[in-house]
C-alpha cells in the first residue's frame, strides 16, 4: 500500500514533513514519528519537521518545529500528512518541493500533491504511519513508537471511537514492544490542574440545545476566550466533547471565535455523519468528527439549522 511512498523517501536525501494547522496529537505524533522513523533508518538523509507551533502537545519529544528557509525545498521531497485539502496544510511551501506525497485518513477532498494515499478505515493518520513502518520493515525506537502511540490514543478517544477496529489495536501493539511508557505519556495527555477543571464545568453550563432537536451547541465569543486565559484551540477542540455522552444529544458543536474575526466550527456526533455539513461550509474531516470556519454567528446559526436536518433525516 505504501510503496510509493517508500520508493520516494528512499530517492530523496532531503526531506520537509508536514501537517495540518492547530495540530492535534495526531497530526504531531504523525509527523514526529515519521521524521523519528525517516532518520532512523537512513541516517544519511535530512528530515525537516515545519508548522505551527501548539502549547497542548508541547511535551512530545521533537514538538519544536524547524525554521527553514525557501530554497531548502529545492530537490527536496515534501511529505503532508493528516490533511484533507491543501487550504489546511500548515507552510504552503510544500509546493516547492521537486516532488510531494500526501498520507491522510480523512473523507477524500482533492487531490494536491503527486503521490497521495488516503484511506479512512483508519483511525489516525498515525496509524497509517506505524503500518508503513512494518510494511516497510524499518526500524522502530521508542521515541517514533511513542509519538505514532500518541497520535493513535488521542485520534481514536482513547480506542473507544468506531472508527477502532481489530487492526487498531494489533499495530498499537506491535508499537508497545518499543518501550512506550505509558503511565507517563497519560499523565501529559489526561492530567489537569485544578483551575483546568473548574473552567471545563463552566462550559459545561454553557451547553445550548437547538430548539426541540437532539443537537446541542456552545458558542465561545473571543472576549470570553481571552477573559479565560485560554487560546483558541483550546477552547474550540479541547472543549467540544464535554458535550458527549450525554443522553439525548446525538450531535454536538462548538463554536468559537477567532481572533481574525472567524468562528471555528468543531462538528461531532455520536449516530450521524455529519462530514457534508461541515464540506458545505468549507471544511472536512470524518462521518462524526469534522471541522470548518464560518464568517460570523449567523451563519454558524445557519449550521446549527443544517445539522438539525441531518438529525431530522435519521440517515445514520
Amino acid at each position: 500500500m505504501f510503496e510509493k511512498v517508500v520508493d520516494l523517501i528512499k530517492k530523496y536525501d532531503k526531506i520537509i514533513i508536514h501537517r495540518h494547522e492547530n495540530p492535534d496529537g495526531d497530526a504531531l505524533g504523525a509527523q514526529i514519528g515519521l521524521a523519528a522513523l525517516i532518520g532512523e533508518n537512513f541516517p544519511s538523509k535530512t528530515v525537516y519537521t515545519v508548522g505551527d507551533a501548539t502549547k497542548r502537545y508541547a511535551f512530545m519529544a521533537g514538538s519544536v518545529m524547524d525554521e527553514i528557509p525557501d530554497d531548502t525545498y529545492s530537490g527536496a521531497l515534501a511529505i503532508i500528512l493528516d490533511s484533507a485539502a491543501a487550504s489546511l496544510v500548515s507552510d504552503k511551501r510544500y509546493a516547492l518541493a521537486a516532488a510531494t506525497a500526501r498520507i491522510d485518513h480523512h473523507i477524500y477532498c482533492e487531490t494536491f500533491t503527486d503521490v497521495e494515499i488516503v484511506d479512512t478505515s483508519y483511525e489516525s493518520c498515525a496509524g497509517m504511519i506505524a503500518a508503513l513502518a512494518l510494511e516497510a520493515g524499518w526500524k522502530i525506537s521508542k521515541k517514533s513508537a511513542t509519538a505514532i502511540f500518541t497520535g493513535m490514543v488521542t485520534d481514536s478517544g482513547r480506542f473507544r471511537y468506531d472508527s477502532t477496529n481489530a487492526r487498531t489495536f494489533s499495530l498499537a501493539s506491535a508499537l508497545m514492544e518499543h518501550g512506550i511508557d505509558t503511565t507517563e505519556l497519560y499523565r501529559n495527555l489526561y492530567s489537569e490542574e485544578l483551575a483546568s477543571v473548574k473552567r471545563r464545568a463552566a462550559f459545561l453550563q454553557k451547553i445550548t440545545m437547538y430548539g426541540d432537536s437532539t443537537v446541542a451547541y456552545m458558542y465561545n465569543t473571543k472576549e470570553e476566550v481571552a477573559a479565560l486565559g485560554m487560546d483558541t484551540f483550546a477552547v474550540s477542540r479541547g472543549m467540544v466533547n464535554v458535550m458527549s455522552d450525554i443522553k439525548g444529544i446525538d450531535i454536538w458543536v462548538n463554536f468559537t471565535e477567532s481572533e481574525d474575526g472567524n468562528v471555528w466550527c468543531e462538528l461531532r456526533s455520536s449516530k450521524y455523519n455529519i462530514n457534508p455539513v461541515a464540506v458545505k461550509y468549507g471544511g472536512g474531516g470524518h462521518k462524526k468528527a469534522s471541522g470548518a470556519d464560518v464568517r460570523d454567528r449567523a451563519e454558524a446559526m445557519m449550521m446549527l439549522e443544517d445539522l438539525k436536518k441531518v438529525a431530522e433525516a435519521g440517515d445514520e
